[in-house]
């Protein structure tokens, strides 16, 4: 048996208007929770959605998924979609990150991504690699 989902309307729709600004960045990004390393990129999105904080998600294949545990919590955002949560392993809150598997086209580039909270774990952005004087 499966259960069907409604498939939450874009909130772009009624606020074409409103910001979700993904830009990529090339420094090196880690996310640390107590000495564990979560999560090290050169190649994360650095989101800054209006009348939110600025939130750092990093490609999945960068991600210690092998230290997380995913939740059955969903979520729903009217501008990036329904999200999904993971936990640490065996400890620490009881949402340590987040991901939207199909967001909504506006913000497709989410996809296959994973963010985490940043009150919760050591977020440190470093340098990012040179690649010589512009022309």
């Amino acid at each position: 048996m499966f259960t069907i989902r409604a498939v939450q309307p874009s909130g772009f729709v009624d606020r074409p208007d409103y910001r979700v600004d993904i830009l990529r960045r090339r420094n090196c990004v880690t996310v640390r929770f107590d000495d564990t390393l979560l999560a090290e990129s050169t190649a994360c999105l650095l989101v800054d959605e209006q009348d939110h904080g600025l939130v750092f998600y990093f490609p999945r294949h960068d991600v210690r998924l092998d230290e997380l545990t995913p939740t059955d919590r969903t979520s729903v955002c009217p501008f990036k979609g329904t999200a999904s949560y993971w936990r640490l392993a065996g400890r620490g809150p009881d949402s340590i990150a987040w991901s939207y598997e199909t967001p909504h086209p506006e913000v497709a580039r989410l996809a296959g991504h994973v963010a985490f909270y940043q009150d919760d774990v050591h977020l440190e952005v470093g340098t990012a690699p040179y690649n010589g004087p512009r022309s």
